[in-house]
């Protein structure tokens, strides 16, 4: 066994301990940590800046895209915004303990479904490091230990944040080990956590590219909660206002082209298209997105690229936005149903009738209607923050919060019964 793997043995067996002892801690005692880490990320403010300059640093001068290099890079107000998130997280009713239901059958049994944390969670992400204090808020929150694995690109950043919440846990009087960030960039950590550390992970959570999330799940023997790529639609159907049409399709894909939530393909309803999509392409072009599309859209919109194959399948991350015209709301859902992957939608429309035809139809984790798919952000749910959106569909949907990191048991209180 190699030194590594003797570690990550010993962070399994330390966050099962830690895992254990939370479930006896108060919400009250959980509450003062998550206050004690939005103060201490805003006092470490300069240590995790400067942190975060050498990953940056060293992330351009191994050649990372821009759109990878702003996922990791911080400033000021994300730090700031780290803190928000963390003391929205504070402000949420402890889930541990909540009673989801209470039933007495003809049997006289008084049953309860009671939420309960899941235990210990592994969570791997790469390039954002604003998810190490997501991650442990929400774990705290929910009353599980973590381990958590960042990517070689952010480690100096994360270490900085871990160290922060390091402080703020055992300021709080909660288990020493309840939050452990792998301290090294090695590869095999990864290899070891999909090994379940001999049994001690519950769950596992990967939070990044699409090469990552497969490796996950097709090597974990722990159970995973999935997150596949952000391949994001949104429609602008016939009904579409023009003014929102162009405000919400910019935003979409333009506002961060590096989010999960960045609208990759557009899709405009035949009836309309020559109405909205010369207009909205102008808006779109004049912001620096480069498009491509079928032969409908080129011949609307002089100059676009020509749309192949592979790009209706593409999770860009760039500014660059593949445009399709379909048949009304059946040929959106049925674009949908074919190449995305079940993250986010969206519809543009006036006709309450069209919008509820797209929200039905569509099966991906968040539908919205005459909003912006970057709304896709557990913040933005009030959650706080999040550990990702699962495109996964048993367990939990959707921005993952401290909520959706419970689960539940059932309390049954008799009188005696005895079954015949």
């Amino acid at each position: 066994m190699s030194d590594l793997d003797a570690a990550m043995l010993d962070m399994g067996r330390r966050a099962r301990a830690a895992a254990d002892a939370l479930r006896a801690t108060t919400p009250d005692a959980r509450t003062d940590a998550l206050h004690r880490l939005a103060s201490g990320l805003r006092a470490a403010e300069a240590d995790i800046l400067s942190a975060n300059a050498r990953d940056v640093s060293r992330a351009r001068e191994g050649g990372l895209s821009e759109a990878l290099i702003d996922r990791l890079a911080l400033n000021p107000a994300r730090v700031e915004g780290m803190a928000v998130a963390v003391e929205t997280i504070a402000a949420q009713p402890d889930p541990v303990g909540a009673q989801m239901a209470r039933w007495t059958p003809p049997n006289g049994l008084n049953i309860a479904r009671v939420r309960t944390p899941i235990g210990v969670l592994a969570v791997i992400y790469e390039s954002r490091p604003n998810v190490t204090a997501d991650a442990a808020a929400l774990c705290l929150r929910s009353g599980n230990a973590a381990i958590l694995r960042c990517g070689s690109d952010c480690l100096d950043s994360s270490r900085a944040i871990a160290a922060v919440v390091a402080r703020a846990v055992s300021e709080a009087g909660l288990p020493a080990n309840a939050i452990q960030l792998v301290p090294v960039p090695d590869r095999e950590a990864v290899g070891a956590i999909l090994s379940g550390l001999n049994g001690a992970i519950d769950l596992i959570i990967p939070r990044g590219g699409k090469s990552l999330v497969a490796r996950v799940q097709s090597e974990a023997t722990a159970p995973v909660l999935g997150h596949l790529e952000g391949l994001c639609h949104t429609y602008l159907d016939a009904a579409a206002d023009l003014d929102v049409a162009r405000r919400v399709t910019l935003n979409a894909k333009m506002r961060r082209v590096s989010v999960c939530g960045a609208t990759e393909t557009l899709l405009v309803d035949r009836a309309a298209a020559g109405r909205l999509l010369p207009a909205v392409a102008a808006y779109l072009i004049a912001a620096g997105c480069e498009l491509r599309g079928d032969a409908e859209a080129c011949a609307l919109v002089p100059g676009m690229a020509q749309a192949v194959e592979a790009d209706w399948t593409t999770e860009y991350l760039a500014p660059v936005l593949s445009v399709r015209v379909v048949e009304g709301v059946d040929g959106a859902v049925a674009h949908i149903r074919a190449y995305g992957s079940g993250h986010t939608e969206a519809i543009v429309t006036t006709d309450e009738k069209a919008a509820e035809r797209f929200a039905e139809g569509v099966d991906s984790a968040i539908v919205l209607i005459n909003a912006s798919t970057q709304f896709a952000d557990g913040g933005e749910f009030g959650f706080g923050g999040e550990i990702g959106i699962s495109t996964s569909k048993l367990h939990a949907r959707g921005p993952v919060g401290a909520e959706q990191l419970t689960t539940y048991k059932y309390v049954v209180r008799g009188q005696g019964q005895t079954r015949p």
